[in-house]
């Protein structure tokens, strides 16, 4: 579907009929893959409501792939100036002084600005670190395995899947013991926003959480540990090093994006295995088949269902579509990891698929930085509960369990399993 926009309609109703779909609804998030598949065939750039305004929705593996390197979508929404309405939309957009830090996050901004940020972490988040915590990851995984089967059952997600990646960021990081329960308190609110009455209600949490990281980063810098804030700290280029505001919003980015991700690969990952058992005692019995499981498990249930959101720098067209300067965009991952076009058999769960370039951690310059943490936390989940569990089942029928709502991310609130 093409549509001309001129300079001269931009500020008249658009003629544009959107899709009538809620994507940040559970519903939409238990099965979105019928109606990615629609979208492919049909119209492969869909017009969405999000957030009270048009979002274009490119769902081709092609035009996704394309879409996360292209520079003409920006990731700041100040370098792609909207007009009209969309414009009075964009500075309105309000945030309280004490979250200001968490603007120029490494996420949220374009070349040169993410290129400096991303150079500064890699210093300090390393292949080295990650590999030192492999010991750690297993010895926790069988810690949680075991206060579960002394409790004689558990929820999957807050007992396990949850457990894995924020207690291994908060050491990492270099959280004292004494305040984890109060960080994971404080991070936990932070990734459960998916509505502005969220965001609201968790500013009282958002703002414990900011002046403790403050409070942190300052006894760093006096007395520098063996923790990734440190190495933060002292990450320095030729030219810069990172401020506390940036400080600031790279914690909080690598706490966030990495934590909600992995619980729900975790999750939805042993919900996947526990509904294809052929495939779940083909892994059992042929361990030499994690590291294409967890590829395969990223590809099929669709931990990031989208591309965090990019702005149209300049009018566009993809897929035969115009999409006007200014306005929203997201590129669907969990639509383009099921594009026939570029996976053989997309709806079917296949642990030995080889050449399998999912797009689970995005590409480009914003490719996940913690995606080997990610791969390695869910390897060794995977691997302890089915050594540990052989049993392991669902305690409820699939149909009953209920999907995370929001936009980005896709897994489910609970999962009570028996073992």
């Amino acid at each position: 579907m093409t549509t001309d926009l001129s300079k001269t309609q931009r500020n008249l109703p658009s003629p544009i009929s959107l899709e009538a779909v809620d994507i940040t609804a559970a519903r939409f998030k238990a099965n979105p893959f019928a109606t990615f598949q629609a979208w492919r065939e049909t119209r492969p750039v869909a017009p969405v409501k999000v957030l009270g305004q048009r979002a274009w929705m490119i769902t081709r593996y092609d035009d996704v792939l394309a879409a996360l390197k292209d520079e003409r979508l920006v990731k700041d929404r100040h370098n792609a100036p909207a007009v009209g309405k969309e414009s009075k939309k964009q500075a309105a957009v309000w945030m309280p002084g004490f979250l200001k830090p968490l603007e120029r996050n490494m996420l949220d901004l374009d070349a040169p600005d993410h290129t400096r940020l991303k150079g500064l972490v890699h210093q300090g988040f390393t292949p080295r670190l990650i590999a030192q915590m492999q010991n750690r990851i297993h010895s926790l995984a069988h810690q949680l395995i075991d206060q579960a089967q002394a409790k004689g059952k558990m929820e999957l997600i807050h007992d396990f899947a949850v457990q894995v990646p924020l207690t291994i960021i908060s050491e990492m990081l270099g959280i004292p013991q004494q305040d984890r329960a109060r960080f994971q308190r404080w991070s936990s609110v932070a990734v459960s926003m998916s509505t502005p009455l969220d965001g609201l209600l968790a500013l009282p949490s958002l703002y414990q959480f900011v002046n403790y990281l403050r409070r942190l980063i300052q006894q760093r810098r006096l007395e520098p540990q063996d923790d990734l804030i440190s190495a933060l700290v002292q990450a320095k280029s030729e030219t810069s090093s990172l401020s506390e505001d940036e400080l600031i919003a790279m914690v909080t980015i690598l706490l966030i994006a990495g934590h909600e991700t992995t619980v729900n690969l975790i999750g939805t990952g042993v919900l996947t295995l526990l509904t294809h058992p052929e495939q779940l005692e083909q892994l059992r019995t042929r361990p030499e088949l994690m590291k294409s499981a967890v590829e395969e498990l990223t590809r099929f249930t669709a931990p990031v269902l989208l591309a965090t959101e990019r702005y149209a720098r300049q009018d566009l067209e993809i897929a035969g579509t115009r999409i006007p300067q200014g306005e929203l965009v997201f590129a669907a991952i969990g639509s383009a990891n099921r594009d026939p076009s570029r996976f053989e058999n997309p709806d079917v769960l296949q642990l030995e698929r080889s050449n399998n370039k999912h797009l689970g951690f995005g590409q480009g310059i914003h490719y996940c930085v913690g995606a080997p943490l990610a791969r390695l936390e869910a390897s060794i989940a995977f691997g302890v509960l089915l050594e540990r569990l052989p049993m392991l089942r669902l305690a409820v029928q699939p149909e009953a369990l209920r999907w995370n709502t929001g936009l980005v991310t896709r897994g489910v609130k609970a999962l009570p399993v028996l073992f």
